[in-house]
């Protein structure tokens, strides 16, 4: 292996990949998140890769997905009065304006998947971790029109 290709870690990985997010299972119903995501470390990685594969339940099935990172290796880090998990965020730019200030809308994202037919769909979506995140988890939801008739829905991540 040529010296380039070689970096000396002095950590271990805290993940073996491919690492199973969420199980393949039935979403729960009503809109409800699911009541224990999954909880990795990934303590070290620079980005991820999220794979889903879902089957609706009905026609009109559809799912909500939340990303939740951590900066804290421990609980007993956070600070008093501090959130443990914060949720990825998006940002709608304002109209610049000479001479004016401008105001940009920040809200937490909701990323939502709409089944396009009755067979499993999958896909993917890649994600650089612009900070030192030490843990993610990833919550899910029905939120079609068929909450009643929730899908299944399973979650694959590569770190790296």
């Amino acid at each position: 292996m040529p010296y380039r290709d070689f970096v000396l870690d002095p950590y271990p990985k805290a993940w073996v990949n491919p690492v199973v997010m969420r199980a393949s299972a039935a979403l729960p119903g009503a809109a409800a998140w699911d009541a224990t995501p999954t909880e990795q470390n990934i303590f070290g990685a620079q980005g991820l890769t999220l794979s889903f594969t879902y089957t609706r339940g009905a026609a009109g099935g559809a799912f909500d997905y939340q990303i939740e990172l951590s900066p804290y290796g421990v609980v007993g880090d956070l600070p008093a009065g501090a959130a443990q998990w914060v949720t990825v965020g998006i940002n709608a730019s304002g109209a610049v304006v000479a001479g004016a200030d401008t105001t940009s809308l920040e809200q937490r994202e909701l990323d939502s998947y709409t089944s396009q037919g009755a067979a499993a769909e999958d896909y993917q979506v890649d994600l650089d971790l612009q900070a030192p995140y030490e843990w993610i988890r990833i919550r899910a939801r029905e939120s079609g029109d068929v909450q009643g008739n929730p899908g299944t829905l399973q979650i694959t991540m590569v770190v790296w």
